[in-house]
């Protein structure tokens, strides 16, 4: 890590831009990368840099992007962009809001660029300072620069200008390296630089960009820094470069968890946001995405072909072609195959999901079991139970949702519908087919069950000229041969 002068410094966030090439009624900023909006991982690492002041510029959606400004920047100015275009009139309103007394680094960059690191915002910023100049920008030569502004400099390497693409000439867009649009200035200079900046270009806009011709114009050293791996500098302007920096952040999460002790199978076919928590040795099986803020403890193992959202994962614990959100998992729990656990779901220790069952708002104690094909939503069950297999606890009753409480060490029969709200006391039993509307006290056997009856020859008389009848038809007159 660079070290760095500590100096005031505040920090301007250009969001105001529509973004109209993502097609999208989302603002661009609001588009998200590993579980983050843009524009939240360019606070974050804003933040980091311990700025005495931050300006968000705004316009496009204002307040949607002010919400979101509000969580990660509580204590940023918001600030409205008016009806003069470009990033330069972006800047100048900006800088209006600071207060008059500061006198410190600007430091400005664009809110679609999530991969830009703290660690290269302080080596621009300890550069800047050390050498004394009047602006400092970040540069790259990425693959194809199309569209991007050339840097030109001067014999000495120092910057003269910044030509955007729209108004290079034929010699300009053979020049490779280009802006990346984060720049670091000094207030007074940058103020006074802004005030002589007009709008007579193809855009008719007031260019951040001209900036530079004009402190040079008065003498003042303008340096660029160029960063070699220019994926950090890549803003977002369409649906094909957000997925490109999403793959791109994603192994390098990946990259990192790997070498904090955790394995993962197959880093291709595996995603996982910036806010996730692993523990050591999690191992991690292919098709798993762990998104928001998911927690897993040490030995766990999650997939294959599961995603876990904001789902907290015990030690030991076994999650197996599931999808949880909002879900709570203790340790050496098992769950799945293909079970779903909605929020507030409460696995305890030892407690098993099997396959193709739901979980809603519903507490498992220590050791308990619903293994199979059944819903159970609102209810509470006891240390040791075990739920037979099409259970489901009917807790709507069309105006509300009630609870079904279920003791230790119960056994219910398969296919045994609760009707909430019930209470089963403990080690109590349920009958196969049970329908329990009342409560079952302690050790009772519950059961609802009639005498069965055959109606003989109800299918040919309702269902005539039905393949049914006509099968029922021919054993009966086999039956009747004998």
């Amino acid at each position: 890590m660079v070290g760095m002068t500590k100096q005031a410094l505040a920090v301007v966030v250009l969001a105001a831009g529509a973004g109209t090439r993502m097609k999208s009624a989302t603002p661009k900023v609001l588009h998200e990368v590993a579980g983050l909006p843009l524009i939240g991982h360019v606070l974050s690492t804003a933040s980091a840099l311990e700025p005495d002041h931050i300006a968000v510029v705004l316009r496009h959606e204002r307040d949607a992007v002010a919400a979101v400004v509000d969580q990660f920047a509580p204590d940023a100015l918001l600030v409205d962009q008016d009806d003069v275009p470009g990033t330069g009139r972006a800047v100048e309103v900006a800088l209006a809001a600071f207060p008059p007394s500061f006198a410190g680094d600007v430091l400005v960059v664009s809110g679609d660029v999530p991969l830009l690191d703290s660690d290269t915002l302080r080596a621009v910023l300890d550069h800047h300072r050390t050498q004394g100049v009047g602006a400092t920008l970040l540069s790259t030569v990425p693959e194809d620069p199309t569209g991007y502004g050339r840097v030109i400099r001067d014999d000495h390497g120092d910057v003269l200008r910044i030509v955007e693409h729209s108004d290079a000439t034929e010699a300009e867009i053979a020049l490779t390296e280009v802006n990346a649009g984060t720049y670091v200035f000094d207030r007074g200079a940058l103020s006074t630089a802004l005030a002589a900046v007009g709008t007579k270009n193809a855009q008719g806009e007031k260019y951040l960009t001209d900036v530079m011709e004009t402190l040079r114009s008065q003498d003042v050293v303008v340096h660029a820094i160029r960063v070699e791996d220019d994926w950090l500098l890549q803003g977002i302007n369409n649906r094909v470069q957000l997925a490109e920096v999403h793959a791109h952040l994603n192994a390098m999460i990946i990259r990192g968890w790997q070498l904090a002790g955790v394995s993962i199978v197959d880093p291709s076919s595996t995603w996982i946001d910036v806010g996730v928590e692993l523990a050591e040795d999690v191992e991690i099986l292919p098709g798993v995405q762990l998104l928001g803020f998911t927690q897993v403890g040490a030995g766990a193992t999650i997939g294959p072909d599961s995603t876990l959202r904001d789902t907290v994962v015990g030690p030991r614990a076994r999650v197996v072609r599931t999808h949880a959100e909002g879900a709570h998992i203790d340790q050496d729990a098992t769950v799945g195959p293909f079970s779903f656990l909605r929020p507030g779901a409460h696995l305890g220790p030892e407690a098993k999901v099997g396959a193709f069952v739901e979980i809603k708002n519903s507490t498992l104690h220590r050791g308990a079991k619903v293994p199979h094909l059944s819903y159970i939503g609102d209810a509470d069950i006891g240390e040791g139970t075990n739920i037979g297999a099409g259970a489901i606890t009917a807790n709507y009753d069309g105006m509300n949702k009630n609870r079904t409480t279920i003791g230790a060490h119960v056994r219910t029969g398969s296919h045994t519908v609760f009707v909430a709200p019930v209470e089963l006391g403990d080690g109590s039993y349920s009958a196969a087919g049970a329908v329990v509307r009342r409560a079952v006290p302690p050790g009772a056997l519950a059961m609802s069950v009639s005498s069965q009856r055959n109606l003989e020859g109800w299918v040919e008389a309702n269902r005539e000229g039905s393949p049914s009848a006509t099968a029922a038809s021919k054993a009966q007159s086999g039956k009747n041969k004998q």
